[in-house]
C-alpha cells in the first residue's frame, strides 16, 4: 500500500507544502474507504452490524477530513490527523464486540483541552460475565500515542480484572502549546476465565486550546 508520505507533488518532488500535502492525505484516506469496507463484507455480518460498521468508516474518514482542514497547519501535525483517521477507520471495521469507552471531558473521539494533566477516564464491561482489563497496544507498548510535543502516558496502571471496569489514567499534556495535537489509543482485553476472549482498542485525538 502507498502512503502518502511517499507520494509526490506534480514535479515528482515530495511536496513541503501543507495544503498540497493536506488534500493529498484526505484523498488517500477517503481512497480506503473501499477497503475497510471490503472487510466488512467478508464477514458476512448482521445487516444492522453490518450497516454500523460502514457508517463507522465513513464518520470516521469524514471527522478526519475535518480535522485535517481545522487543526492540522503543519506536515507533522497532517501526518499525525490521518494516522489516527485511519486507527479509527480500522477499530470501526472491526466493530466493538464487548461495552467499551474512553472519554476526555466527557467526550468520545475527539475533544480539546488546555495543557496539564488530563484525565481519561476508561470504562469497559465483558459479555456474558467475562472480565475486563487494560491492555498494551502493542508488544510492551501500554498505549499507542502520537504527539506534536513531548506528551506521555502512565507506564504503571492498574493491572487487575474488573466486572466492571472504570479506570482514570492521566495524558501528561504539560509541556503542550496552543494548536498541539495528540492521538492516543487505549487497549481493553476481555477475559473468559483464564484466557484472553477478545481485545479492542479506541483512539482518541486531542487539540491542545
Amino acid at each position: 500500500m502507498t502512503m502518502p508520505m511517499d507520494m509526490s507533488d506534480e514535479g515528482g518532488e515530495r511536496t513541503d507544502d501543507p495544503d498540497s500535502y493536506r488534500r493529498t492525505c484526505e484523498q488517500f484516506v477517503e481512497s480506503m474507504i473501499p477497503d475497510y469496507e471490503a472487510w466488512v463484507e467478508y464477514y458476512k455480518l448482521p445487516t444492522d452490524e453490518d450497516a454500523r460498521r460502514r457508517s463507522g468508516i465513513r464518520a470516521a474518514a469524514s471527522k478526519c477530513a475535518l480535522w485535517l482542514h481545522e487543526a492540522a497547519p503543519t506536515i507533522r501535525a497532517i501526518d499525525l490527523v490521518m494516522n489516527d483517521g485511519i486507527q479509527k477507520m480500522a477499530e470501526a471495521t472491526a466493530g466493538r464486540p464487548f461495552q467499551l469507552g474512553v472519554f476526555v471531558n466527557s467526550m468520545a473521539g475527539y475533544t480539546r483541552v488546555a495543557p496539564g494533566l488530563v484525565p481519561v477516564r476508561v470504562r469497559a464491561a465483558g459479555r456474558q460475565g467475562r472480565r475486563t482489563r487494560l491492555g498494551f497496544h502493542y508488544g510492551s507498548a501500554r498505549f499507542r500515542l502520537d504527539s506534536t510535543f513531548d506528551a506521555s502516558m502512565p507506564s504503571k496502571v492498574d493491572e487487575s480484572e474488573h466486572e466492571s471496569l472504570d479506570m482514570e489514567i492521566l495524558l501528561d499534556a504539560r509541556t503542550a502549546s496552543v494548536g498541539d495535537l495528540v492521538s492516543f489509543t487505549v487497549t481493553v482485553v476481555e477475559v473468559d476465565g483464564d484466557r484472553e476472549s477478545d481485545r479492542r482498542g479506541i483512539t482518541t485525538l486531542v487539540r491542545i486550546t
